[in-house]
C-alpha cells in the first residue's frame, strides 16, 4: 500500500494545493489529459474543482474505447451476426452503440475476455469457429495483442483473427496542436501509455509548438506534482518535458515491449472518432493472414453518429458533457447513446458517475 498512502496523503495535498494557490499568474492555465484513467481521477478526487482558481483541466483523446468509430462497432456487429464466429472484446466495448445497435444486442456469440491471450485459447477449443478479437486501444494493450498474434502464427492457429482498431496517442495530440481553434497551454501526459512507449516520443510538443507537458501518475499527489510543474514552468515562460512518474515511466519506455508491436504491426493511417483520420495514427497487421478485415471482406460502412451527441467534441476538448442535451437524461450509463458515457474511462461516464452535472 506505500504507494497508495504516500500519494493520497490528505496533508501533502494541503500543502500542495497552498503552493498551487500562491503562484501569480495572468489568467488561467489550459492543461489537457489525454489518458482516460487521469480523467476518472481527476474527477473522483475533486482536483479540477481544488485548482479552478489557477488551471482549467480538459479532458482528451484519452479513451480508446471512446475514439473508436462508429463503423468499426457495425463492422463488429457485422461479425457477431454470422453463425460460424465468436467474438471477443473486453467489456467496455459491448455496450457501444453503432447504427446497427451493440454487440450485447446483437444476438451473436459475444464473449468478454480479459486478456487477448484468452481469444487465441477459445479459438484452439473451437476449431469449427473462427475467433474473432476486438483489437481496440493505445500502446498500453498493443504488446499483449502482438504477443497473441506471434503465439497464433507460432501454433499455426488458423481460425483466429483480429479486427484491427489499436492506435497511437502523439498523433492525435499533434493533430489537436495543429487546430488553430484549440487553445492549450500544456498537457498532462499519459501515465500507462508512457510505461510501455516512453515519452521521448512526445519532445514535438515542446521542440515545434513552445507547449509544456508532463508525465503524470494517477494518485491525487501525482497529479497535482505534475499542476505544480506546468505551473512553474509557464510562470516562469519556460517550456518542457518532465517526467514525474519515474517509479514506472523511464525515458524509452518498454523496448523489448515495442519492438514486439512493430515486429507484428505497422503504423497506418486511422479514423478517430471526432478527429477524423488522421495520418499514421494505427497499427495494421504485417501478416494480412490475421486481419479479420481482410478475411471477412468487411465493407467500408456509411455509419452515421446520433445527430445531437456530442462526443467527438468532447474528446477534441471543445465541449464539456454538461453541454450536451442528452447528457444525464437520454443518455444515461445504462442507456448509452454515445461512447464517452460507455467506457469506464469516458469524460461523460466520469461526469456522471461523480455527480457534475447536478452541480
Amino acid at each position: 500500500m506505500k504507494y497508495l498512502d504516500e500519494f493520497r496523503d490528505s496533508e501533502r495535498v494541503k500543502r500542495l494545493l497552498k503552493i498551487i494557490n500562491s503562484i501569480k499568474l495572468p489568467e488561467r492555465v489550459r492543461i489537457m489529459e489525454v489518458c482516460g484513467t487521469h480523467t476518472m481521477s481527476i474527477r473522483r478526487f475533486g482536483i479540477h474543482r481544488l485548482v479552478e482558481d489557477r488551471v482549467e483541466l480538459i479532458s482528451g483523446p484519452g479513451c480508446p474505447v471512446c475514439v473508436t468509430t462508429v463503423d468499426y462497432i457495425d463492422r463488429a456487429v457485422m461479425l457477431s451476426e454470422l453463425d460460424d464466429v465468436i467474438i471477443t472484446t473486453f467489456g467496455d466495448l459491448v455496450k457501444v452503440p453503432g447504427t446497427r445497435g451493440s454487440l450485447s444486442t446483437s444476438g451473436g456469440d459475444v464473449r468478454v475476455v480479459y486478456s487477448p491471450i484468452e481469444s487465441l485459447k477459445i479459438a484452439m477449443d473451437n476449431q469449427d469457429r473462427n475467433v474473432v478479437f476486438l483489437a481496440v486501444g493505445f500502446e498500453t494493450t498493443v504488446p499483449g495483442i502482438a504477443l497473441t498474434v506471434k503465439e497464433a502464427m507460432q501454433q499455426g492457429v488458423k481460425n483466429f483473427y483480429i479486427l484491427e482498431g489499436n492506435k497511437i496517442m502523439p498523433p492525435p495530440i499533434r493533430a489537436l496542436l495543429d487546430d488553430p481553434e484549440m487553445e492549450i497551454d500544456a498537457f498532462l501526459l499519459p501515465g500507462h501509455v508512457c510505461t510501455v512507449s516512453g515519452y521521448l516520443q512526445y519532445e514535438f510538443i515542446v521542440r515545434e509548438y513552445g507547449k509544456v507537458a508532463v508525465v503524470s501518475g494517477f494518485e491525487p499527489v501525482d497529479i497535482l506534482l505534475a499542476i505544480l510543474e506546468i505551473l512553474k514552468m509557464v510562470r516562469d515562460g519556460k517550456r518542457g518535458i518532465i517526467n514525474m512518474y519515474p517509479r514506472a515511466v523511464k525515458p524509452h519506455g518498454n523496448r523489448k515491449a515495442m519492438d514486439l508491436v512493430y515486429e507484428i504491426f505497422q503504423r497506418a493511417d486511422d479514423t478517430w472518432r471526432g478527429l477524423g483520420l488522421i495520418p499514421l495514427s494505427g497499427l495494421k497487421l504485417r501478416n494480412r493472414s490475421f486481419s479479420a478485415e481482410e478475411r471477412f471482406e468487411l465493407p467500408k460502412m456509411d455509419s452515421k453518429e446520433h445527430p445531437l451527441c456530442l462526443c467527438g467534441e468532447i474528446l477534441k476538448g471543445k465541449a464539456r458533457p454538461d453541454q450536451c442535451r442528452l447528457f444525464g437524461t437520454a443518455c444515461t450509463p445504462d442507456h448509452p447513446i454515445g461512447p464517452c458515457m460507455v467506457s469506464s474511462e469516458g469524460t461523460c461516464a466520469a461526469y456522471y458517475k461523480f455527480q457534475e452535472y447536478l452541480r
